[in-house]
């Protein structure tokens, strides 16, 4: 045993670089006739394994044109956000009505019955009231039958209209409560 530690400090002060063949005599000759596994020694923490750091390739150009795209990308659309935060939005609201949002419908009809953010526009207002209307939005419901009153080209008649109040009214919009009580009651919805 003490034959092999003294040869083995030998073997680590010496600075000579062995080809495999002359490492694999030095061992045997350190170790005798035994079997050396040069890649594991469980004495060793890691089992005398040592991974040495790889230098790590960089990103093709293409891929960094990319990421530096998508933030140039985010930073626009946080500067539209918002500096043109009503434009934004209206656009938003034209999408979610094209795919059938009920509630986006109806904002989107408020905004053009008000002209808020868009040209005033009462007969595709009251387009949008009544697709949101026929989803069973109740506040469209209301707005439709109360635009159809006051003269506006809504497609309904008179019983429909009173209907719509009434659908309105039992969702808890409290606008069609008191059509319903006060105008309705006396006759005023027909």
């Amino acid at each position: 045993m003490q034959k092999v530690s003294s040869e083995n400090s030998n073997l680590k002060k010496r600075k000579t670089v062995y080809n495999e063949e002359e490492e694999e005599a030095l061992l045997e000759k350190i170790y005798g006739n035994q079997d050396y596994d040069s890649d594991s020694d469980d004495d060793l923490p890691y089992g005398g394994k040592v991974y040495l750091a790889r230098k790590r390739r960089s990103d093709p150009w293409w891929c960094v044109a990319v990421q530096v795209l998508l933030v140039i990308l985010a930073v626009a659309l946080l500067f539209y956000a918002y500096y043109y935060f009503e434009h934004m939005h209206v656009n938003m609201l034209k999408g979610y009505s094209y795919l059938g949002y009920d509630t986006a419908q109806h904002e989107l009809a408020n905004r053009y019955l008000h002209g808020v953010g868009v040209e005033r526009d009462h007969e595709k207002a009251m387009e949008l009231f009544k697709a949101a209307a026929n989803q069973g939005h109740p506040h469209a419901s209301y707005n439709l039958a109360v635009g159809h009153f006051k003269g506006f080209r809504a497609g309904i008649n008179e019983s429909e209209a009173k209907r719509l109040i009434e659908h309105a009214a039992k969702h808890d919009v409290p606008e069609a409560k008191l059509t319903l009580n006060n105008i309705c009651a006396n006759g005023g919805c027909e």
